[in-house]
């Protein structure tokens, strides 16, 4: 007879809400759920390059003592603009804010300064490393933003995936003043479950702590959380949940569903002058 320690170990037991650890993995492999994605992840960075190179004058700026620790700034030429500080995906592990630059387009042509930050990836850092960094990066800016002419209005967080995760961590801070959590992971069990977990090497108590929606402040600006129709349906059920979650604790927020639109074709919404998370954002600016 199989004990349940035993069990735990097998390869097809289940780990999470039914599903075995091969499963979970599929449940969360957005890569792999859209064919095309290492063509999208080419061309952002093809019109990141064309847009820093058409503005250069704020780039590379450093925030703290890591290599990663560097922001990328884009003003949209408005003054006491809204600042949007957008942060990359890729799971806490992958990529770079080199390849997000052009998800400032929508928000430029809608009057809103932009700043794209770097951080360090697992697992040269841990996650709540990483999380302090994009707190320190958002003081920085406030702090010193100024000085550049930037950072002097409204200030909303935003990202897109682990970048979600990250700007609704920095939600309860004081120098933010609304948030855009985009296709985002509110839940980290799942993660510290999975394949994911080998570079991140999340805890059962950080999985716990790091949780979003499991530690939802209890004052905070408004929070508009946003994912594609056409998401895998963990992430999808990710989103819905802490919406939920977030409002029925009495705070200020919306589940925004994009019909249509996958892990990685959502961010062309920001990224589009007109799109609908442009205009998101530039009705948190108003």
């Amino acid at each position: 007879m199989t004990g349940i320690s035993q069990l735990a170990t097998l390869p097809d037991a289940p780990v999470w809400r039914g599903m075995s650890r091969a499963e979970l993995d599929i449940a969360y492999d957005n890569s792999g759920a859209v064919r095309d994605s290492a063509e999208l992840l080419a061309d952002w960075a093809r019109r990141s390059a064309i847009l820093r190179a058409s503005q250069p004058e704020l780039i590379d700026l450093v925030y703290g003592p890591r290599p990663r620790n560097v922001v990328d700034i884009f003003p949209c030429g408005r003054r006491n603009a809204p600042l949007l500080v957008f942060i990359h995906g890729g799971y806490w592990q992958r990529n770079s804010k080199d390849v997000f630059s052009c998800m400032a387009q929508g928000p430029l042509a809608a009057g809103v300064d932009v700043a794209v930050p770097g951080y360090t990836l697992a697992p040269d850092a841990t996650l709540a490393e990483i999380v302090d960094e994009v707190r320190t990066v958002l003081r920085w800016l406030r702090r010193y933003g100024p000085e550049m002419g930037i950072a002097t209005g409204r200030l909303i967080v935003s990202g897109w995936s682990a970048g979600g995760h990250l700007a609704a961590c920095a939600m309860a801070m004081p120098e933010v003043d609304a948030g855009l959590a985009i296709s985002g992971i509110f839940d980290l069990e799942p993660i510290r479950l999975g394949v994911l977990n080998d570079k991140v090497g999340l805890s059962r108590e950080d999985a716990s702590a790091l949780s979003p929606l499991l530690t939802i402040p209890s004052r905070a600006g408004r929070l508009v959380v946003a994912c594609g129709g056409a998401e895998l349906p963990e992430l999808q059920r990710q989103s819905s949940e802490h919406s939920a979650a977030w409002t029925a604790s009495g705070l200020d927020g919306a589940l925004l569903v994009l019909p249509g639109r996958n892990h990685f074709t959502i961010l062309e919404d920001l990224a589009s002058p007109g799109g609908r998370l442009a205009r998101e954002v530039a009705a948190f600016a108003a």
